[in-house]
């Protein structure tokens, strides 16, 4: 196994961080502060082809395969969590459920839009009465001739009222449950398509989520993504990716955390010594580096089986599962090196720790992630 990064990754990576610290790190603090959405920095990620990183170039994208993506996740994500989230949703949720299931002449006019950044990405499963539980799930869409009707409401929909493209998840079938559940494109300023205020959240509180309603929202047969009642076995493997990605932004917000927490220990003098002389604080270093350096490599593995066109629902899980914890675990860390100040909104440990619980909850839960893997490990077995 090569573990080297190739010239090409190499520079991307470069580039990114160098972006980052000179773009992100200094401003992330205001705009978590502020909850304000950060458009023009989105934008210029997008010119640096990060809104469009797993998009081919025929769709306006820069066709990076999926281990480069989560380097560029990762480092963005150790600048600011939020802004890590949009990118996250944004390239593997609604870009990529297109990207995978979209018909020839659904991809030819949403993605390069998508993938230049002229327009954001809102994926709409999640609902105020179901979340992991897809069976729960009550947006319909009924067929009237040529056309789809859609009614329902959705909840926690990152992007959701900035979004330009909306990708629906609504069920068509009730009986069936989850196996009746079918996707659609639903463009921004639809008649019908509306977005709440802004939610207020413990973290990640610059990227946007919002409550998206829909009332008698009317799409033409040529909207559906996927075939009818398919949707839920696509979103499967939709989340598979995104599982992955989130793996590498949590690996990217612990970085973050580990790094202010390292050099702030180098800094701090308590009892006449840096506080890194300290064995209780070097064994606390040394968990944060070993957790964080095992998650890459789980992210990475998924990553690389992905770009194999390998089964990756046991290896995505895994590495989501596990980074995600570690994000955590390792931010709540970092504030205990850092102390009083690791509490105040004056270093970035704080806003990482607010922003880490997400991961655990987003793109299927913690528990969601051990039945996923357990499924797997006992499927031929039981």
């Amino acid at each position: 196994m090569d573990f080297d990064l190739n010239q090409d990754q190499k520079a991307m990576v470069d580039m990114i961080r160098e972006f980052v610290a000179r773009e992100v790190t200094p401003y992330a603090a205001q705009w978590d502060e502020e909850e304000r959405f950060p458009h023009e920095t989105v934008k210029k990620l997008a010119e640096l082809g990060v809104m469009g990183m797993v998009v081919p170039p025929e769709y306006g994208g820069t066709g990076l395969d999926f281990v480069t993506a989560c380097l560029i996740q990762e480092e963005v994500g150790a600048g600011d969590g939020s802004l890590g989230l949009t990118v996250e949703s944004h390239n593997s949720l609604g870009t990529g459920h297109i990207l995978h299931f979209g018909t020839k002449e659904q991809k030819e006019k949403y993605l390069p839009d998508l993938a230049q950044g002229k327009k954001l990405a809102a994926w709409c499963l999640t609902e105020p009465g179901s979340g992991s539980d897809a069976a729960g799930l009550r947006t319909k869409a009924v067929r009237q001739g040529d056309n789809w009707v859609i009614n329902g409401h959705k909840m926690f929909i990152t992007q959701g009222s900035v979004g330009g493209v909306y990708v629906v998840m609504t069920s068509t079938t009730p009986e069936k449950k989850q196996k009746g559940i079918t996707a659609f494109i639903v463009e921004g300023g639809t008649k019908g398509l509306s977005a709440s205020k802004h939610i207020k959240k413990m973290g990640m509180r610059s990227s946007d989520t919002a409550e998206v309603i829909l009332d008698d929202v009317v799409v033409p047969d040529t909207q559906r993504l996927g075939d009818v009642d398919h949707g839920f076995i696509d979103t499967l493997q939709i989340l598979d990716h995104g599982r992955v990605l989130i793996a590498a932004l949590s690996v990217g917000i612990a970085r973050g955390a580990y790094e202010t927490a390292l050099q702030y220990s180098t800094e701090r003098v308590a009892f006449g010594r840096p506080i890194a002389k300290f064995q209780a604080i070097q064994w606390m270093l040394a968990d944060m580096y070993a957790r964080i350096e095992s998650s890459r490599l789980l992210t990475l593995r998924a990553a690389a089986m992905i770009d194999q066109g390998k089964y990756a629902a046991k290896e995505s899980s895994a590495a989501k599962l596990v980074a995600s914890e570690t994000a955590m675990w390792v931010t709540n860390k970092a504030i205990q090196v850092l102390g009083g100040y690791g509490y105040t909104r004056d270093f970035p440990v704080e806003r990482a720790f607010r922003d880490a619980k997400l991961l655990e909850i987003g793109e299927g839960t913690s528990e969601v992630q051990r039945l996923v893997i357990s499924r797997e490990l006992l499927k031929k077995l039981l």
